[in-house]
């Protein structure tokens, strides 16, 4: 099994910038591949970016030159990593709640299906 913890996010001001973590812990050695992705009420879930175990990335087009995501083992025996978010430019319409995922594949993607791990997700919100 697999826990995946975010933190970070909270509010900010349009062009501000925030920063956004997902713990991984448990069986992390299964993961190939992490991602990214939003949640409103009333909107579909959209999906972000995200980031393969051989480290190439991927971004939405709504948040490509706004957002890089990182990864970084956190213990030798890779029993924990961090997924990284940092977000720029924040735009109004960039307020949802951010949700990490961890799938077993590589080249995840924006599909869901690919996903096997989903944490409980955190709110950013963006003021005008």
């Amino acid at each position: 099994q697999v826990q995946l913890v975010e933190s970070g996010g909270g509010s900010v001001q349009s062009g501000g910038s925030l920063r956004l973590s997902c713990a991984a812990s448990g069986y992390t050695t299964s993961i190939l591949c992490m991602g990214w992705f939003r949640h409103a009420l009333g909107k579909e879930r959209e999906w972000v970016a995200a980031i393969d175990s051989d480290g190439s990335t991927s971004y939405a087009d709504s948040v490509k030159g706004r957002l890089t995501i990182s990864q970084e083992d956190i213990s030798q025996d890779n029993a924990t990593n961090t997924l990284n978010q940092r977000m720029s430019n924040l735009k109004p319409e960039d307020k949802d709640k951010y949700y990490c995922a961890a799938g077993w594949s590589r080249g995840c993607g924006r599909e869901t299906r690919w996903y096997n791990y989903w944490g409980q997700g955190n709110q950013v919100t963006v003021s005008s």
